[in-house]
């Protein structure tokens, strides 16, 4: 529930939802980016990639939440593969582009090419995409502390104390790119990934992520949909201006109802500055974490919604729950084997099936 179906379109077609984005180092100066899409893969979602998508992971190295260099994966018709008609196969070509290109288009030096489920390599570069283990972790008593939020107007703290993930055992497909530093660049950087649609029209961007839960919880009213839509659809140099006041009006009512914050007020402006632009600071090189003093890229098995639910509330919160970091790997692609058939038995879909994607799985 990172960004999991946070659009209407992304209810619609979940291959163009990115569920969670992730930056951390990989071994001898390489630099790893993931993202996630297709939530509840092979239940709710199918396991295949838009044709007309354009995956990208965008990169500001100047701080002006612009980016400078992009890294793009692009798709092919799928065909089904030797595991049965749910199991598909794409080919993939990865690009990076600097300058103009970086900024919109599918344009850019080619870097590799490959087919999904299994690993493409070019010199030092690899890539992977696939079936993997959904890696966040939530606890279904958000609904009710966002319920309370909404309608009760109270801060409900023991709403996490029944512990209950409702994305144990789900899939998704990953994203995952391990190239050399140097070709993103040096010392700290921002980073964010995007879906946009790009094929017979002009581009239009349609999914957003830089840091975890933000539209989840501070731009989440009930009343304000809208505000998700314009925020996935936007660029990282916009959000100051336009999403700056919603997340810093969220920010000092939670305090204000949980009494943890001496100037509610001066609490929000705080977190507004701190998540705007909302893009993943990273510092080249170094080990990833993302904590709640600060933020250096995220690593799969960080606890990405205490550190957020923490902030929110500017007070500590556990949840109980923790990314299954047994389903993880040392090496590439660092996402272990998905979830069986036989450990997914007497699972229900996280969506109903009439909104599972049509057309593009046959």
């Amino acid at each position: 529930m990172s960004h999991h179906f946070d659009t209407r379109l992304a209810r619609e077609d979940p291959s163009l939802n990115i569920c969670d984005f992730y930056l951390f180092d990989g071994p001898m100066g390489k630099t790893v980016m993931a993202m996630t899409v297709n939530a509840d893969a092979g239940l709710s979602a199918s396991d295949t990639l838009h044709p007309e998508g354009l995956y990208a992971f965008r990169f500001d190295l100047n701080g002006d939440a612009r980016e400078e260099v992009t890294f793009k994966f692009r798709f092919g018709d799928p065909r089904h593969g030797d595991g049965g008609e749910h199991n598909h196969i794409q080919p993939f070509v990865v690009r990076k582009a600097t300058g103009d290109n970086a900024l919109r288009g599918d344009a850019g030096e080619s870097l590799v090419e490959g087919e999904t489920g299994s690993v493409a390599t070019n010199s030092d570069l690899r890539a992977y995409v696939g079936m993997a283990p959904d890696l966040f972790a939530a606890n279904a008593g958000f609904r009710a502390f966002m319920t309370a939020f909404y309608e009760d107007r109270r801060y409900d703290g023991g709403a996490f104390l029944r512990q209950q993930n409702p994305f144990t055992r789900r899939n998704v497909t990953a994203i995952v790119l391990e190239v050399p530093s140097e070709l993103i660049g040096r010392g700290k950087v921002n980073a964010w990934a995007t879906i946009s649609l790009f094929g017979h029209a002009p581009e239009v961007q349609v999914s957003r992520w830089g840091l975890p839960m933000v539209t989840h919880i501070f731009l989440s009213d009930p009343s304000d949909q809208d505000l998700k839509e314009k925020f996935n659809a936007s660029v990282p140099s916009e959000d100051r201006e336009r999403f700056a006041k919603p997340i810093a009006d969220f920010a000092e009512k939670m305090t204000t109802y949980a009494h943890s914050a001496a100037n509610p007020a001066e609490y929000g402006k705080l977190i507004a500055a701190r998540l705007c632009p909302d893009t993943l600071p990273y510092e080249l090189g170094t080990s990833a974490a993302f904590e709640v003093a600060s933020f250096n890229g995220r690593a799969l098995g960080d606890d990405a919604m205490d550190v957020m639910l923490t902030l929110t509330v500017n007070a500590p919160i556990v949840d109980g729950l923790a990314p299954d970091r047994g389903r993880m790997r040392k090496d590439f692609p660092y996402y272990g084997a998905p979830y069986t058939a036989s450990e997914q038995a007497g699972m229900t879909p996280l969506l109903p099936p009439a909104r599972k994607q049509a057309g593009r799985n046959a």
